[in-house]
């Protein structure tokens, strides 16, 4: 508004000045065809700067209600970091440019740049440093370990993060309303106690259980603790096998097959990519595993209860949004996006010999090739 504004005062300031210059000019009648002349090329130029404020104000209204991007010609630049490639982050990472799409910012209007650290911790720094150089308008981060790269930085380019499980505990952010690191987004808090007691619904048997995560993934250690403490209080037993990388997952997987009567695995990327091998372990012990996201019962664990994983992507390109639209980070505060839905991978539940009735509420899938 402010620049509309110069351009007005300009135009009334050339008005003033055509018309001081006609007053020292010569009488007659060229003068007064100059003087028409211009009256009309000041005129013009009045209703042209008058046109661009209302479009300009147009806009502004337009960039508040946050329906639309804005038409200013510029390009926003953001930055998509991953971790690793799996069915899970690659939805939110699509749920985020779909949603961004959806409400107005085509490839001309905000240019995505994807990428990858393909698991390896190297990597993702120099993708964070490559990011936090100040090319970028906003860098999205999908899960903690990216989050942590980003915000571990001290940038001053704002990150908006897709479902950190744990955003305290991994010191991206010190209060969910309050967003403090120039960092917010959303949470995928796993409900840890609304899956066991899904356990004890579908396999009630299952007194012991088996937890299989990573030990270098923050939020994996935050969710396998809540699982313990569950245990505990609930008289479960529970057996830990812990893996560094994923050629260490199948071997994990084995030692608990023999022992424990269900696997519970906690949000982790690096199981997650060695599902397959944790399903053939599982599966030949004819031991349910329950998961924490939709996309390891698409990988062969038995059931769980999840968050959509498009959604909790959708939700946080909104905030980037917001953020585009001028609200400050430290306004916009993290959310919770809770688990709601009940899926059952329905081969493995045949090649267990469990029934599940088909009720509402459970959604059945079966293997992805």
């Amino acid at each position: 508004m402010r620049k509309a504004f110069m351009k007005r005062s300009l135009a009334m300031a050339v008005t003033a000045m055509m018309m001081g210059a006609l007053a020292g000019c010569a009488s007659g009648s060229s003068s007064q065809t100059e003087s028409a002349q211009t009256t009309a090329q000041a005129s013009e130029a009045e209703s042209k700067a008058e046109g661009e404020t209302t479009a300009e104000a147009g806009q502004a209204e337009g960039q508040a209600e946050g329906a639309v991007a804005p038409k200013d010609g510029k390009a926003y630049k953001v930055g998509v970091i991953q971790m690793v490639e799996n069915g899970a982050f690659n939805d939110m990472r699509e749920g985020f440019i779909e949603e961004l799409r959806a409400k107005g910012y085509s490839e001309s209007d905000l240019v995505i740049d994807y990428k990858c650290a393909q698991g390896d911790a190297t990597n993702l720094q120099t993708i964070a440093q490559g990011m936090a150089g100040g090319d970028y308008d906003l860098v999205a981060t999908v899960a903690t370990p990216p989050t942590q790269a980003m915000v571990n930085l001290k940038t001053e380019t704002p990150v908006i993060f897709v479902a950190v499980s744990a955003p305290q505990a991994a010191g991206v952010i010190t209060e969910m309303e309050k967003p403090d690191k120039n960092a917010t987004g959303t949470s995928n808090a796993i409900p840890v106690g609304d899956i066991f007691a899904l356990s004890e619904k579908l396999t009630p048997d299952a007194k012991t259980f088996g937890l299989l995560y990573c030990t270098s993934e923050v939020n994996s250690v935050n969710t396998a603790e809540s699982a313990k403490k569950y245990c505990e209080e609930n008289g479960l037993e529970y057996k830990e096998a812990v893996v560094t990388n994923s050629s260490e997952v199948q071997q994990a997987a084995q030692s608990l097959a023999d022992s424990v009567d269900a696997i519970f695995i906690p949000n982790d990327s690096v199981i997650q990519s060695a599902m397959p091998l944790v399903t053939e372990v599982a599966r030949s012990a004819k031991i349910p595993v329950y998961g924490s996201s939709a996309t390891m019962v698409d990988s062969g664990a038995f059931a769980t209860i999840a968050i959509s994983d498009k959604e909790i992507g959708a939700q946080s390109a909104d905030m980037a949004i917001e953020y585009l639209n001028g609200t400050a980070i430290a306004d916009i505060p993290a959310i919770v996006v809770p688990a709601s839905e009940t899926v059952v991978n329905k081969t493995t539940m045949e090649a267990l010999g469990i029934e599940v009735a088909e009720e509402d509420g459970i959604r059945f899938v079966e293997d992805k090739n």
